[in-house]
């Protein structure tokens, strides 16, 4: 990883003139030198044909800089101090001692604490139309692998007002009712009646599905039939995260956003909240210390929630009713001050939600289902894909490496990254980064010899090891495909080194 420039640096700023520029190696060991970095940068940062950066191409507009920009265009880690990074920065610009999100805002966003910093993840409920149409196409890759497990699926789903349009390629011995599986699963998610915006009884579906393409399929078996050989459904990248901040091992800003999402749905269909309806979106930005690399959470800052309701609750009444029933419910208190910010119900009134508000289609929402912005992603979606597509099966072996590594006590964060080729079995590349939380003794090389001593990346072994070929995969669609102990893919593996 180059210590690239990126483009978070603010608008003022002629970015033709600084963007792609990289310090070289010898501009690094100068900086080095001259402002006592002490190996804070990452070891393994061999940038070559670069351009050494000019800081007085920074000046121009008189713009102001705060320590945030000044981290993320070069990717520093937080284990330097505020004087070393002001080092860094030899142009007459005003940097701030805390974190803001924008220093030009009216109202500048500020920390509660000046070494933190804020970061924030949302997620979308059942009744989302992106969620509905992910999880149709996991209702009906479920039913192909209850009858065949063999099933070579690639469904997507789009839906908008009284309508489904189920499309893509299966190759499958089952029989399936796409009918039935459409609208029972528009059932459990509770648009049951035509005043909510949407009906499972009255619903259009449209289906448009033909088999796989025999280039592909081929592709799959030239080295045999044995299930270990198969080759990659596709080629990809596909990227798993860990933290040691939760117990899930799971960015906290994320899991507080679906545990939102699913207390409301669990209020709405004990009928403690009978106004709500399936459609809600939260959002919750965190604020953390970053020590060293490990991200501690301190409290939370902001708390965002839409939900679609029944036109006869009151606005006043529904921010009272989240405030105490969700909120106070699911983020615990020690996170919680009188700091703290709430946007509940934002735009006022949401009357028109689901696919009648807005469209849906498989496989938008791939941070939700992730990380939450935490790691990385490789781009491909998870649902309507059987094990074969290793954007799926993939991201969820990268995940249980990178839970496996933290579990293990190795690191207290991991990003993992495997690539592959279509046809071929083995992976083309295993990256792993622990952000320097290695344990003393261990380094990131080490740490991938680990990997490859324990674990068997071929996609038709991820499946026997992970089980993939149960019908597992409507449960994920919703509230995350990571940090549920329900999953194979979250039960760490004992790593033997």
């Amino acid at each position: 990883m180059s210590l690239m420039l990126q483009s978070f640096l603010n608008s003022g700023v002629s970015s033709s003139k600084v963007l792609s520029n990289t310090l070289t190696s010898n501009s690094y060991n100068i900086y080095k030198s001259c402002y006592n970095l002490n190996g804070s940068i990452r070891k393994y940062v061999q940038p070559t044909n670069s351009y050494a950066i000019k800081f007085n191409n920074l000046k121009e507009q008189n713009s102001i800089y705060n320590l945030c920009d000044i981290k993320q265009a070069f990717h520093i880690e937080s284990s330097l101090t505020f004087n070393q990074l002001s080092k860094l920065s030899n142009f007459s610009s005003k940097l701030s001692k805390r974190y803001y999100s924008n220093c030009n805002m009216k109202h500048a966003i500020k920390c509660k604490y000046p070494d933190s910093i804020l970061f924030t993840s949302e997620s979308v409920g059942e009744g989302h139309p992106d969620k509905m149409a992910d999880q149709v196409s996991d209702a009906i890759l479920d039913e192909c692998l209850r009858q065949d497990p063999f099933s070579k699926v690639a469904c997507e789903t789009a839906t908008k007002t009284g309508m489904i349009l189920v499309f893509g390629e299966i190759s499958s011995k089952a029989k399936l009712d796409y009918q039935s599986i459409v609208r029972n699963t528009i059932k459990k998610i509770g648009y049951d009646d035509s005043s909510k915006g949407f009906d499972y009884k009255t619903c259009n579906v449209l289906v448009s599905i033909e088999r796989q393409s025999s280039d592909i399929s081929q592709g799959l078996v030239q080295n045999g039939n044995d299930i270990e050989n198969i080759g990659a459904g596709d080629q990809g990248i596909m990227f798993g995260y860990a933290t040691n901040e939760t117990p899930e091992c799971m960015p906290l800003s994320l899991l507080l956003a679906h545990k939102l999402n699913y207390r409301m749905s669990k209020l709405r269909r004990n009928g403690e909240l009978p106004w709500l309806r399936p459609d809600t979106k939260t959002q919750v930005t965190v604020e953390y210390k970053l020590e060293n690399g490990v991200t501690i959470p301190r409290r939370v800052h902001t708390v965002v929630i839409s939900a679609q309701h029944a036109e006869s609750i009151k606005l006043k009444e529904i921010k009272k009713q989240l405030l105490e029933k969700v909120v106070k419910e699911v983020i615990p208190e020690k996170y919680l001050d009188n700091e703290t910010i709430y946007h509940l119900q934002p735009s006022g009134k949401f009357v028109i939600g689901g696919p009648q508000g807005d469209g849906g289609l498989t496989g938008r929402k791939i941070i939700v289902d992730t990380y939450g912005g935490w790691g990385a992603h490789g781009g491909g979606a998870f649902s309507g894909k059987d094990w074969s597509k290793v954007d799926r099966s993939g991201a969820y072996a990268a995940r249980w490496i990178a839970k496996s590594l933290v579990n293990a006590g190795l690191c207290k964060r991991a990003l993992v990254q495997l690539s592959y080729a279509i046809g071929v079995s083995e992976p083309l590349s295993i990256f792993v980064d622990t952000y320097g939380t290695c344990i003393k003794g261990k380094t990131e090389a080490d740490l991938l010899k680990i990997i490859e001593s324990n674990f068997d990346l071929r996609p038709g072994v991820i499946v026997k090891d992970l089980d993939l070929m149960k019908p597992i995969y409507e449960k994920t669609a919703c509230y995350g495909h990571f940090g549920r102990s329900t999953f194979p893919w979250e039960k760490p593996k004992k790593l033997i080194y």
